[in-house]
């Protein structure tokens, strides 16, 4: 009980209070770009490169390919940073993230800065950039997949309560947390789990030069620091984001550059994001 209380303060309390204290801020701020949009606006044409972003967990492309669309709107850029610091999420939503790097890297070089966390799906993501240069601090790799469920069947009984459902389908309840999975689920769900991890394997392999026959050496799920992952081909360089910005700079073929600039609104709406993201994990972290 005590446990769902805690919950219940972190997804439900915490939230609300976090809008109804930045709420006023928000819609003042949103005044006063549509009001001064046309002159405060920060696009310039001469931009020539531009910062995208891959942070916190995916569970979606559309917010990442939103701001490849917007570059649309800067015809001279000749060059991508991508700063990556992501623990990774869905395997679709990473796959279509990386095949969308995988295409804007073919038109213009694409540089990945690891600032914190490049793992599993975030890995999948980013490991098609031209180049991947890592902070000494930051951790890569967790290259595995994973399905995670819950049992709650004794909890449901111990409350009184009872599930019902009509499926049509030997598999169509697989996955669920009512009861223990069968043991013919069990095996269907790692052969499903087995496949798409020798697919993230493969294209690892392919998009890094790797030796496929020496997987466990770099995949199996292990998490390892910048000079490990170095040592293992799964990024480039140990370096700062300065040296990244070298790296885009040189490829680029940029004497002197000129970034796309964020509106001030897509500043205020990208710390206010992080600051609500990071309250959720706090919170979390606080749970015994």
């Amino acid at each position: 009980m005590k446990t769902i209380k805690k919950l219940f303060n972190i997804f439900i309390i915490k939230p609300f209070d976090f809008i109804q204290r930045y709420f006023k801020t928000f819609i003042f701020l949103l005044i006063v770009i549509v009001i001064f949009g046309s002159t405060t606006s920060t696009k310039d044409a001469n931009a020539n490169l531009a910062k995208i972003y891959l942070k916190g967990p995916i569970f979606e492309s559309e917010t990442f390919l939103s701001q490849i669309e917007n570059l649309k709107n800067y015809p001279n850029i000749k060059g991508i940073l991508l700063i990556i610091d992501s623990p990774g999420g869905t395997l679709a939503a990473s796959v279509e993230i990386a095949d969308i790097i995988k295409e804007l890297n073919e038109s213009v070089p694409v540089v990945a800065y690891v600032q914190g966390t490049m793992a599993s799906g975030s890995y999948y993501a980013g490991m098609y950039a031209n180049t991947i240069v890592a902070n000494r601090g930051s951790t890569i790799g967790s290259i595995g997949v994973i399905f995670n469920g819950y049992n709650i069947k004794d909890l449901l009984d111990k409350v009184g309560i009872k599930s019902q459902s009509l499926a049509a389908g030997e598999f169509k309840e697989i996955g669920t947390f009512t009861r223990e999975w069968s043991k013919k689920e069990k095996e269907y769900l790692e052969k499903l789990l087995n496949q798409q991890y020798r697919m993230f394997i493969k294209d690892v392999t392919n998009a890094r030069n790797l030796n496929p026959n020496n997987y466990k050496d770099f995949a199996e799920g292990k998490i390892f620091g910048a000079n490990d992952a170095l040592n293992l081909g799964l990024v480039d360089i140990v370096g700062s984001q300065v040296n990244a910005i070298n790296i885009l700079k040189e490829l680029s073929g940029v004497n002197e550059i000129v970034w796309v600039k964020n509106g001030l609104l897509e500043s205020y709406l990208e710390k206010l994001t992080a600051k609500a993201i990071n309250q959720v994990f706090l919170n979390l972290s606080k749970i015994q």
